[in-house]
């Protein structure tokens, strides 16, 4: 497995990492035992960075993570999680303002038995008031970071633009690392348009949903999928095509996403031992440059049509 560093954190990370949402059986149930083991398999196997929100499953992540945590020495992780998106009871909130924003660092870290986070986060940034971010948020979590309770701080979106935004408001140097999802994969790779920027701020960028939430898988897309039905489309041709060629389009996907070095990292989900073994394997194999051309006309092909007729 190949490491980079996270910006200038100094934290080298796996290319590719943990993300625990599924431990909150965020996309389906889990088997708690399962997905602990799911963990230790990844840290054992050379992922040494995972990342959580207390969103994720409203709690359940960050606990079941943290019974993991427990039997985990310290030295072999980073841990990321986040402040601003919580929920209780199926019920989704919001609270971006300081005092909440410190308080949830202190309860994160207990139900994650640490006594420190690695990197802590802003949560998808698009549902708060970006200004309380930062004038509220990014100061409490600096605060934390002079206190030694926190290393290094961090936002994250899917709106690359709500980034930047954040970043030109905010002071400078405090805002170490962006997390942004589904603009670095086979199907989008808006991402590149903004590595440059992040680059000349100093600001380490991790990448997550390779599988584009599931746009790219032979399992396809979840109803809640926001992708137009020309994406889902064809991006199911692109799943056939690879399958033709006897070539999971997960494991291009996965094999796609980690192959960019100015991305520090990126993250997929899975509480199944197996399926992280499985793309372990897939990050260290090499890939395919021409399926990916050929996958990437496919997508391109059959949106041009889409429009073209629409």
């Amino acid at each position: 497995m190949n490491y980079n560093e996270i910006g200038k954190t100094g934290m080298h990370v796996s290319n590719l990492s943990f993300g625990a949402s599924s431990l909150g059986g965020v996309f389906h149930d889990i088997r708690e035992a399962e997905g602990i083991n799911a963990v230790f398999t990844a840290v054992e196997n050379g992922m040494n960075f995972i990342d959580v929100s207390p969103y994720y499953g409203h709690y359940k992540a960050e606990t079941v993570l943290g019974k993991a945590l427990k039997e985990i020495p310290r030295n072999k992780y980073y841990l990321s999680t986040k402040v601003g998106r919580y929920g209780k009871e199926g019920v989704n909130t919001w609270d971006y303002s300081g005092k909440r924003a410190t308080e949830s660092v202190y309860e994160s870290m207990e139900r994650l038995h640490i006594d420190y986070i690695d990197l802590i986060n802003v949560h998808d940034v698009e549902f708060s008031d970006m200004n309380q971010v930062v004038n509220e948020t990014l100061p409490a979590l600096a605060e934390l970071k002079k206190k030694g309770i926190v290393g290094h701080i961090g936002i994250t979106d899917l709106q690359l633009e709500n980034l930047k935004w954040v970043i030109d408001h905010a002071g400078p140097g405090i805002i170490e690392s962006v997390l942004n999802f589904c603009h670095y994969c086979l199907n989008d790779e808006k991402l590149n348009d903004y590595l440059d920027y992040f680059e000349s701020k100093n600001i380490g960028i991790i990448n997550a949903s390779p599988l584009s939430m599931g746009l790219l898988s032979q399992r396809g897309v979840p109803a809640w999928h926001p992708a137009p039905p020309a994406l889902v489309e064809a991006c199911r041709k692109a799943v056939q095509h690879c399958s033709s060629k006897n070539y999971p389009i997960e494991k291009l996907a996965i094999q796609y996403s980690v192959s960019n070095p100015r991305i520090a990292t990126t993250l997929f989900s899975s509480a199944n031992p197996d399926n992280v073994l499985k793309n372990i394997a897939y990050a260290e194999e090499a890939i395919d440059w021409n399926l990916v051309k050929e996958v990437q006309e496919i997508i391109g092909n059959q949106m041009r049509v889409s429009w073209a007729n629409s």
